[in-house]
């Protein structure tokens, strides 16, 4: 086989930042109205403790979902506070 099929046939490195900005831009917008729904419900029905745990949890998964290197980052930290290397 010749060495100019070997090249023509290697895989070229894909780039997925355009993917995660579209994401982004996409699933960001529909995240908050959801989340704005229902945190009024919430209000409304006056149940003040189901609000907070649910404006917490909301908070860690735009965190996590706008953030994403924060996972590595948090995962490195625990290793070396628990001495696995």
């Amino acid at each position: 086989m010749s060495p100019h099929y070997l090249t023509a046939a290697s895989p070229l490195a894909l780039s997925t930042q355009g993917l995660v900005t579209y994401l982004q831009g996409l699933f960001g917008p529909l995240f908050l109205g959801i989340v704005g729904i229902v945190a009024l419900f919430f209000l409304f029905t006056r149940e003040i403790t189901r609000f907070v745990q649910f404006m917490v949890l909301a908070v860690a998964i735009a965190v996590v979902f706008y953030t994403p290197s924060i996972v590595q980052t948090l995962a490195t930290g625990i290793a070396n506070a628990l001495g696995v290397h």
